[in-house]
């Protein structure tokens, strides 16, 4: 089976995390059903905090260095993950819709690099 990473791309800026308990209590529930029908699949799975919480290191001068925030400047960022097996391609994109319907917004499908 191939390994594929769903990322949840969520917009920070227009809808910032807990905004509103209510829909984020239904998503919460929608995405616990949804991990719960491919427990068998999943690999890893996690929600990240907000993009404030983030640190990029990277080298600069031939010196390694951090910095706080992250590295992109955008509106939408990873706001979580799963790292799911699948048999094909077609099915981990048919996951991703279902895992795209259950968070309410855009879940960007890749697959592994084989090793």
């Amino acid at each position: 089976m191939t390994q594929y990473l769903f990322s949840v791309v969520h917009d920070y800026v227009n809808n910032p995390p807990i905004a509103d308990p209510v829909a984020d209590a239904a998503m919460y529930e929608r995405v616990g059903a949804f991990n719960e029908s491919i427990k068998d699949q999943i690999v890893f799975m996690g929600g990240l905090h907000a993009p404030d919480a983030a640190t990029t290191c990277n080298i600069a001068n031939g010196e390694a260095i951090a910095t706080d925030g992250p590295y992109t400047e955008s509106k939408e960022i990873i706001g979580g993950l799963w790292v799911i097996e699948a048999a094909t391609h077609d099915e981990a994109v048919e996951l991703g819709k279902r895992a795209s319907e259950a968070c309410g917004g855009m879940v960007e499908v890749r697959p592994f690099q084989g090793v």
